[in-house]
């Protein structure tokens, strides 16, 4: 009986430091998800979301708008490309004639 006690009394700190790390670890893993804004899991796995405020809200709006902005830009260049493709690519010859043709509407 005196020999399990003595050994439970070294194992004692291990135990102790394994708890710890594991809490620890947890400790950390919930905080980045917080900060990252990662849903949390409830205690049966379900999803937990953290409450929504005024100003998450205002910055998702803020956000969607950047969004559109870009998309439609994009969208711009993405034309603005094509004619440039269409100008490299195109045979010397019928780029002449359209400047041409171009010069004699405006005269």
């Amino acid at each position: 009986m005196e020999n399990k006690l003595i050994f439970i009394q070294s194992i004692f700190p291990l135990i102790a430091v394994i708890v710890s790390v594991a809490v620890g670890g947890w400790v950390f893993t919930t905080w980045l998800r917080i900060k990252n804004g990662y849903p949390l899991d409830g205690q049966w796995g379900q999803a937990l979301y953290p409450k929504k405020d005024d100003e998450a809200m205002a910055r998702i709006t803020l956000l969607s708008q950047e969004n559109a902005q870009l998309r439609a830009e994009l969208g711009s260049i993405k034309d603005r490309l094509a004619n440039v493709e269409r100008i490299v690519t195109d045979s010397s010859h019928s780029l002449d004639r359209e400047i041409e043709q171009l010069r004699g509407k405006r005269n």
